[in-house]
């Protein structure tokens, strides 16, 4: 991004936080007191440049964002929370607040991944356990390996955020959240479940008094597509969410949530193409211009797939539900993936728990929500 341009974002945001991460007290309440009857959200994710879309998604839908949590996934989880704080700020979204998640998952560490991949075979996608390259982030991209809290500054195109993360910890402020609204909190995780899963160890109610999970993850049965293509169509079939932290995963999804619902497969079902861009910037304003510039058309609408199917269900064509464990075993080249049982067959020396995993959906309306979300997004003014 040039100096102009990065000036132009800045120039057009209102930072409604102030330097220490908190919203104007006055500001913070009267947005409460308006969104006491709405459905409730938190948001969990290893945010990007380009990453903002669900949130937009659901603020577009009506619902009450209660805050975003980053995760170690693509990148560090300081890294991915500032993408979060500097999209929000790009667009007069400063009053929902930002939680840094952990830096590491409950087990794995770059070494240790790297070390499954001697014996296992290397994955297409690595994220924030790629090796660390300097001169790669030099050129724009996110840090990986090396040290969690290294920032690299080249990869912020949509700016550097001036606004800090709020006080609390994902994890406390989760079960917090869901405390205080006890079965109303819906929990999306469309980056690594280590939040989750510390949040459920922390709070033994926490996933009981959550409304449901819905997660971008979960693939099943691709091995062969990752065999009979590209690297690029390995890359669509493997599953970093998951595989960054099995421990956390298998904790997350083994959990007593009263509903958990998987969009793995479906997830790339529904592409982007160039023309498509092109349309969405007919209307001109940060965040499609973000879009336009930084989303490509390499990728399908993953993560705003499983933002969709918990803001809207009737999204969703076909689905199936079965019991789910997670493999994590690291001397299994399946470490990190899951495994489906039906009842009859299902394990009885653990507590696996059903989940609904979405076959396919409309994937005309989820092109059309996103288009609207991006051209016309909601500020803090009219939240």
């Amino acid at each position: 991004m040039s100096p102009s341009f990065s000036k132009l974002f800045v120039a057009t945001s209102l930072v409604a936080a102030s330097l220490t991460g908190a919203a104007p007290l006055e500001q913070l309440q009267e947005r409460s007191a308006k969104n006491t009857t709405k459905p409730k959200v938190i948001m969990d994710n290893d945010w990007s440049t380009a990453g903002f879309i669900p949130y937009l998604l659901a603020l577009d839908a009506g619902w009450d964002v209660l805050g975003l949590v980053s995760d170690t996934a693509n990148s560090w989880a300081l890294q991915t929370g500032l993408h979060a704080l500097a999209t929000l700020e790009v667009g007069n979204l400063s009053c929902i607040p930002v939680h840094k998640g952990a830096d590491y998952p409950i087990l794995n560490t770059p070494e240790l991944f790297q070390t499954w991949e001697m014996v296992h075979g290397k994955l297409p996608w690595e994220g924030a356990f790629a090796p660390e390259n300097l001169t790669y982030e030099a050129l724009g991209n996110d840090p990986t390996s090396g040290d969690p809290s290294r920032i690299s500054k080249s990869a912020f195109f949509e700016g550097y955020p001036n606004t800090t993360f709020a006080s609390k910890d994902a994890a406390w402020f989760m079960i917090e959240q869901v405390r205080k609204y006890p079965g109303q909190v819906s929990i999306y995780s469309a980056g690594s479940l280590t939040n989750v899963a510390l949040a459920v160890r922390m709070d033994p109610e926490f996933a009981k008094n959550a409304k449901e999970l819905i997660i971008m993850g979960g693939y099943i049965d691709v091995n062969l597509l990752q065999v009979t293509g590209s690297t690029m169509q390995a890359d669509w079939n493997s599953d970093i969410n998951l595989m960054i932290d099995p421990e956390g995963t298998k904790i997350a999804l083994s959990a007593p949530f009263p509903n958990i619902t998987i969009a793995g497969n479906v997830a790339n079902q529904v592409t982007v193409s160039q023309e498509y861009l092109d349309d969405i910037y007919k209307v001109r304003n940060p965040y499609s211009t973000l879009m336009h510039e930084y989303y490509g058309t390499i990728f399908p609408l993953w993560d705003e797939t499983a933002a969709a199917i918990l803001l809207d269900p009737t999204i969703v064509k076909n689905t199936t539900s079965f019991y789910l464990d997670v493999d994590t075993a690291p001397s299994s080249p399946s470490y990190g993936n899951i495994h489906a049982y039906q009842e009859a067959l299902k394990p009885t020396a653990q507590n696996l728990q059903k989940v609904n995993m979405v076959v396919s959906v409309d994937g005309n309306r989820l092109k059309k929500w996103v288009k609207r979300a991006v051209q016309y997004p909601k500020t803090c003014a009219n939240l």
